[in-house]
């Protein structure tokens, strides 16, 4: 393929930048050898000797922080034993820890506790919320309803990769590329190459579907499929391509049918039946599931996504648990480090920056002189949240 430079600038969005057209003749929506190699490297879950290695090696240790609270991060396709490895090297001192994986839909065990993070609806705002469960691991082992909402909803996320491909490549839902292309700037040419190797990867989904995991068909495999295209094309030309992606996918889950989640106060109730646990993360992101009084056990009042109102947050928490009558139980504060450990199994030059620098336990507002007066008015510190939170899940 050969890049045309036109002298003429084109303003994008947030800067003027040199027009480039793309002349795609001779190249054809049917995938190619590097296209299946692409493809068969992002669906193995297989790590080679320097993968492993980069796991249980952190660029940076804490040999300060001696507990750890960790109730919402994600393993991905990482063994749990080479998560363990690289938390030991992370905290070489730690005394006191909880540590809950909480894998999207799929519920995981780590020693004498079980987590998920689940999707479901809050039907009093008709949106898709997540909430966090956790539970001792004995008592979630005959849980085959539970289980089986979860099973159901897991299957969205490959629904929703399926519509958010069509999307971009089926002309009955032109209006949704188009109105992507509109928000981000693109060019028509920028279109056509988007389009084109949306069929590509589209028919690599289809050729491979027995051989790809499902834990893998989710949105991600397609803007991930887009990033092996780096080398190939300049890492400009793949920006603008994963920025009009990116905008095609939002309108894809504002439009995305509910009918694979479960109401919120539903999934709540089936959980507390097993003695489960539950937590709401991103608070400000879902601002309106915090006025309806749903049966939690505490906020995630930060995480790397959701750090803006964290001091109002612990604040809110505070004065809300003074107006409770000693027997009521309290809210308890949380932070999450929402740790994707798949990211860190990427080479280097492919890893989203922000993801990657995330670990497991990791959650620097504890200790944060504005934030900390806050949990101190609030009588709260990582150590005792851990205390609470182990007795109630028993």
């Amino acid at each position: 393929m050969e890049l045309i430079k036109d002298k003429q600038p084109k303003e994008w969005p947030g800067e003027v930048e040199e027009r480039r057209t793309l002349n795609l003749k001779g190249l054809g929506p049917d995938p190619e050898e590097q296209d299946q190699k692409a493809y068969e490297g992002l669906i193995s879950t297989e790590l080679s000797p320097e993968q492993q290695q980069r796991i249980v090696t952190p660029p940076e240790v804490f040999p300060k922080q001696r507990a750890v609270l960790a109730i919402h991060w994600h393993p991905e396709h990482i063994p749990l034993d080479l998560i363990d490895r690289r938390l030991a090297a992370l905290y070489p001192n730690r005394e006191v820890e909880l540590i809950i994986p909480t894998q999207h839909n799929q519920l995981m065990t780590w020693d004498a506790y079980a987590g998920v993070e689940v999707d479901c609806y809050s039907s009093g705002f008709k949106r898709k919320v997540q909430l966090l469960m956790h539970f001792r691991a004995d008592r979630v082992k005959g849980a085959e309803v539970f289980k089986s909402m979860l099973a159901h909803t897991f299957k969205y996320r490959s629904g929703q990769l399926f519509e958010f491909v069509d999307s971009v490549v089926d002309p009955a839902r032109e209006e949704r590329l188009q109105q992507g292309a509109a928000e981000t700037g693109a060019t028509e040419e920028l279109v056509e190459f988007t389009r084109l190797y949306a069929t590509r990867f589209k028919k690599l989904l289809e050729a491979n579907e027995a051989a790809t995991p499902a834990a893998v068909i989710k949105n991600k495999l397609f803007s991930e499929y887009f990033d092996t295209l780096r080398g190939s094309y300049p890492d400009r030309l793949i920006n603008r391509a994963q920025l009009l992606l990116k905008a095609v996918k939002q309108i894809v889950k504002a439009n995305f049918s509910l009918k694979y989640f479960y109401r919120a106060s539903e999934v709540i109730e089936e959980a507390r039946s097993v003695g489960g646990c539950i937590v709401i993360p991103h608070p400000e992101q879902f601002w309106p599931i915090l006025l309806a009084d749903y049966d939690v056990d505490g906020y995630e009042v930060w995480n790397p996504q959701s750090r803006e109102y964290t001091e109002f947050l612990i604040n809110v928490v505070n004065r809300n648990n003074r107006s409770l009558a000693k027997s009521d139980r309290r809210i308890l504060v949380f932070m999450g480090d929402d740790t994707h450990m798949g990211e860190k199994a990427k080479p280097p030059h492919l890893q989203n920056r922000d993801k990657a620098a995330r670990e497991v336990g990791w959650q620097p507002a504890w200790d944060d002189l504005d934030i900390k007066k806050s949990l101190i008015v609030a009588n709260v510190d990582r150590l005792k949240v851990i205390q609470e939170y182990r007795a109630r899940l028993g």
